[in-house]
């Protein structure tokens, strides 16, 4: 799980950055969220717009495409409070975004064509206004933690990490209420598949594929530089850090204050490969 917390803790360096954004500036009202970390190369293009590079700090608009390279990825942090990491290779929409910070209402629409996204809820994913669409299958998803992937020769494949996710395509809907637990759907009109817990290999597979990678900084300079020299816990030379307790919630913002906090106490450098044992001598094997 070491990915993951890299990953969110990079997100913290752009925090005061991203809330400055969202609330200034003439576009302030078309803006639905910012780019929090990122891994070159991302793309973005806003509606009726040219493509550019997105950095972090980069404003996310309403109906804005964001497209990840093979060795990129980001990070994005929308008004309510909740995040979509999208891992290398991947394709989306923003399609709609509305929300209401008074009543805590809206919806969120988001389109993958391609690649895998994990989407961690916030205020909208409480009344279960969250709705991730691909090719085969449309994914709602209720107060939780959501990954989900799409290819053409796969079909889409929706893993619940926590909270309630709703698949529905062209011939029904399935609700999966288990953490842990998945769905494989081919295409829009074939019957949707078993649910069935997804293997301890495909969660590290996506773990990892929504990670930075070795030297990768999430669009931070300087974050490889850190001097570990004086922690006591939490690097590759040290044991972990001790864990606050984990309290059951429901609130999938909540979820994603607790994962944060844990990765606070974690070493921000990315796993350094292991040291190389040299064998000397003459073997005494005949």
């Amino acid at each position: 799980m070491a990915g993951t917390f890299k990953f969110t803790m990079l997100a913290l360096a752009a925090i005061v950055l991203a809330a400055s954004a969202m609330t200034s500036g003439p576009a302030a009202a078309q803006q639905v969220g910012t780019a929090t970390a990122v891994n070159q190369s991302t793309e973005s293009t806003p509606a009726g717009g040219s493509t550019i590079a997105l950095t972090v700090g980069s404003r996310i608009m309403h109906n804005q495409r964001i497209h990840t390279s093979p060795t990129g990825s980001v990070q994005l942090l929308f008004l309510d409070k909740s995040t979509l990491n999208i891992a290398p290779n991947t394709s989306i929409v923003i399609d709609e975004f509305v929300y209401d910070p008074a009543s805590g209402s809206g919806h969120m629409l988001t389109k993958l064509t391609q690649g895998t996204l994990q989407y961690i809820g916030g205020k909208l994913s409480h009344q279960g206004a969250v709705t991730i669409t691909t090719p085969a299958a449309a994914i709602g998803i209720r107060g939780g933690i959501n990954t989900t992937h799409y290819d053409p020769h796969n079909g889409t494949q929706t893993i619940n990490l926590n909270g309630q996710t709703t698949v529905t395509n062209g011939t029904g809907s399935v609700v999966i209420s288990r953490p842990g637990f998945m769905m494989t759907v081919l295409n829009w009109i074939a019957l949707l598949g078993q649910v069935e817990r997804a293997s301890q290999e495909r969660v590290i597979q996506l773990i990892e594929n929504l990670s930075s990678k070795f030297g990768q900084n999430g669009g931070v300079p300087g974050l490889k530089t850190i001097d570990v020299a004086n922690f006591t816990c939490g690097t590759f030379l040290a044991l972990p850090c001790p864990q606050p307790p984990w309290l059951p919630t429901n609130a999938g913002e909540d979820i994603a204050a607790q994962i944060t906090s844990q990765s606070t106490q974690r070493a921000t450098l990315p796993t350094e490969p292991p040291p190389q044992l040299t064998i000397t001598g003459t073997s005494n094997l005949r």
